[in-house]
């Protein structure tokens, strides 16, 4: 099974985003370029890494450095609190000092299951979490602070308390992109990130980066696990996807938004992968979200 770069959908000004799962809920192998937190609040779960399955058990936490390939198998009667964000969020450059290790290298290189780290940090780490999920899926004024406020001891923690991983890593090294890689890769999804609205092509992407388009095209579908145009089309389709849940504004507009060239590709391509119809989609989920908001 091939392992697929996974795109989260956050709101657009705030790279963060908390959420539950049930053990029942199967994720494929996939990558993102954003720093992910698993805690298992009941239950033990059963994570895959390479060919390895780690059991998370309740109470216990594990996280997912930039680009690293990682799947969930079926774990009955459990729930897990997922974090996810962006370290762009995280203004390094206005931060960091000169000899700081940078934040891609403390989260690469710092032991990733909480079982492995002292009891007394675990447990902090176990609060951090609790706290900004509890905040992200509040009504809180101010919210935002406290949840950065917060990620900043969770990184001061793994400057400070959290162990390096040993010389016999629990994840191979062999199937983890390079950082070399990863900051291409990053290059591609950020040029991605500030574009999509505009009409881009493979030359346009690949000149960015610094490549010819036929080395490009061979680098994007050996590491991203599918075309450039593919990748496109579902980043945009995503885009649309977030703004049908939470905005009332006619497809036409949200077919420009989302960087499709016309309503009418974008209609196919959201019926073809989705399907049902923008206007269907955007309906049942609005319907979704009333009757869960009266509940």
């Amino acid at each position: 099974m091939s392992i697929y770069l996974e795109i989260p959908e956050f709101n657009s000004n705030f790279q963060i985003r908390s959420f539950t799962n049930d053990g029942m809920t199967i994720v494929y192998p996939h990558w993102h370029k954003e720093i992910e937190i698993i805690h298992a609040d009941k239950g033990h779960l059963n994570i895959g890494v390479n060919d390895r399955v780690i059991t998370v058990q309740e109470g216990e936490t594990i996280i997912f450095a930039s680009g690293e390939p990682h799947y969930f198998l079926s774990s009955p009667n459990s729930e897990r609190i997922v974090l996810q964000f962006d370290l762009s969020m995280l203004r390094e450059s206005s931060f960091s000092q000169k000899n700081d290790r940078s934040l891609i290298e403390i989260f690469s290189q710092g032991e990733r299951h909480s079982a492995n780290w002292p009891t007394e940090t675990a447990n902090k780490v176990e609060a951090i979490v609790h706290e900004i999920h509890d905040t992200i899926n509040s009504e809180l004024e101010g919210k935002r602070y406290i949840v950065l406020a917060n990620l900043y001891q969770l990184i001061g923690l793994f400057y400070h308390e959290i162990p390096l991983q040993d010389s016999v890593p629990l994840y191979s090294k062999s199937t983890n992109h390079s950082k070399e890689v990863l900051d291409r890769v990053n290059e591609v999804v950020e040029y991605i990130e500030e574009h999509y609205f505009e009409q881009i092509t493979l030359k346009d992407v690949a000149e960015a980066v610094g490549f010819s388009p036929y080395y490009f095209t061979r680098f994007f579908k050996k590491n991203m696990g599918m075309t450039f145009i593919e990748f496109l089309q579902e980043y945009r389709l995503n885009q649309a996807i977030f703004i049908l849940a939470n905005e009332d504004l006619p497809m036409v507009e949200v077919a420009e938004r989302a960087g499709f060239g016309s309503v009418k590709t974008f209609h196919h391509v959201f019926k073809e992968k989705m399907g049902t119809s923008p206007l269907q989609y955007q309906k049942r989920i609005r319907k979704k979200i009333q009757s869960e908001s009266l509940n």
